[in-house]
């Protein structure tokens, strides 16, 4: 399949050269059915000023994002795609339903939409051991990302998609909204220095994931099983392996899915984001009862053990959440009106990445912090499957002095997939 190589040409040359491409497919294809509102109407920008995009993986959290996508009048999604053909025809009905129109293509391999000519980002939205082949696949392709989290299923893939980024040139956003838009309380207060210089640090989140040996059942209709699998090992059709959060051979478990907001809330908040710890030690049986970071400059951050929700922290002059303010709201305590570089644009996390499609800037969640934030998360689960310490260089990116956890840092793809 030939694709286009990344491009070198400013925002609004490439969008330029875009329409003229939309322009032509018009000319060969079932084009929308044209109203006011799909041209212009309610102040939306002409269809050849607006982004486009396509929808990859219609689940839960996937077609969330892609009516996140709808709601922003700077763009238009022209495409979804699914392996499940419900999913897919549910969500190109949600789509033309929006815009008053019929055109929006419905695919069920990812590829019909990354070697698109006219289309200019894709929103990634599959089971996390997909992630970075399609990533890969649409920057080399000439898309900007955005990405579910967590990004990666393993380390090696989160920094082979930071060099892709970078020698593509494109803007990639990874997913986690929640890092700033519900933690940002705790980002004042901690950087304002309400605790003095942080000492410790505890996110509650769930733990790693497990293997599956479910037995064999039919594979329903409609449902491309072996694309479903992709890259991962090849392995008999079972419903529960859609619930694919729990599996090793598909993600991290709760430590990377909820960990992607934990960790990157906490990372972020310490002035941790872009780098790593240096050693991660395992439960102990007694004290710690999960694992514990510990990091150049002293901080130690535990998974688990927390008293304020998700995330509570201890300084020099105390701790927040305060324990003596039980029953009250954590956020209804006054925090220091401080600015703290974030989102640009408008709109949240996809205004941000829409925003920066458009500027070129790097988006706040932009992949090396995404890929620094999950190495957390998977480091973590290599420590609780092996059951011992690991010693981490956060500057080279490698396990020191342990051959077999090394090996954790990646996994073999079922062929033909690859990176």
């Amino acid at each position: 399949m030939s694709r286009r190589p990344g491009l070198a040409e400013t925002a609004s040359a490439a969008l330029t050269r875009r329409s003229l491409l939309r322009g032509a497919l018009a000319a060969a294809a079932a084009p929308y059915a044209i109203t006011s509102f799909s041209l212009a109407g309610e102040g939306r920008p002409l269809p050849s000023n607006r982004l486009t995009v396509g929808a990859i993986g219609m689940g839960g959290r996937g077609s969330g994002d892609m009516r996140g996508f709808l709601s922003h009048e700077e763009c238009q999604v022209v495409s979804v795609c699914d392996v499940v053909q419900s999913k897919r025809e549910a969500a190109r009905s949600t789509v033309d339903n929006y815009y008053g129109a019929s055109g929006c293509t419905a695919v069920n391999d990812f590829r019909d939409i990354t070697s698109r000519p006219d289309v200019d980002a894709v929103m990634i939205g599959t089971p996390d051991h997909w992630h970075a082949i399609i990533s890969v696949e649409a920057m080399k392709s000439g898309k900007d990302v955005f990405c579910e989290k967590p990004e990666t299923l393993t380390v090696r893939e989160g920094r082979t998609m930071v060099e892709v980024a970078r020698r593509h040139a494109r803007v990639f956003s990874g997913g986690s909204q929640r890092v700033w838009e519900d933690y940002n309380w705790f980002h004042k207060m901690v950087r304002a220095g309400a605790i003095g210089d942080v000492q410790e640090c505890w996110v509650n989140v769930g733990g790693p994931s497990a293997e599956c040996s479910l037995p064999e059942m039919p594979v329903p209709p409609g449902l491309d099983w072996d694309l479903w699998l992709g890259p991962a090992p090849g392995a008999p059709f079972n419903p529960g392996r859609l619930n694919f959060r729990a599996w090793r051979d598909y993600s991290g478990g709760g430590m990377t899915d909820w960990g992607a907001h934990g960790f990157g809330g906490a990372l972020f908040c310490m002035g941790l984001h872009q780098t790593g710890p240096v050693e991660i030690i395992p439960p102990d049986g007694k004290d710690n009862k999960g694992v514990t970071y510990v990091f150049a400059n002293g901080i130690r951050m535990y998974h688990g053990g927390g008293w304020g929700g998700i995330m509570s922290y201890r300084g020099t002059k105390g701790e927040i959440p305060d324990r003596g303010a039980a029953g009250r709201s954590i956020k209804s305590l006054p925090a220091p009106d401080i600015g703290i570089p974030n989102y640009k644009g408008r709109g949240g996390l996809i205004g941000d990445f829409l925003h920066c499609v458009r500027t070129r800037e790097r988006p706040w969640r932009d992949i090396e912090v995404a890929h620094r934030t999950v190495t957390v998360c998977h480091l973590g689960n290599i420590a609780y499957w092996l059951g011992r310490a690991v010693k981490w260089d956060p500057v080279r990116e490698e396990i020191v002095g342990d051959a077999e956890a090394a090996r954790w840092l990646d996994r073999p793809k079922r062929a033909p997939w690859r990176l």
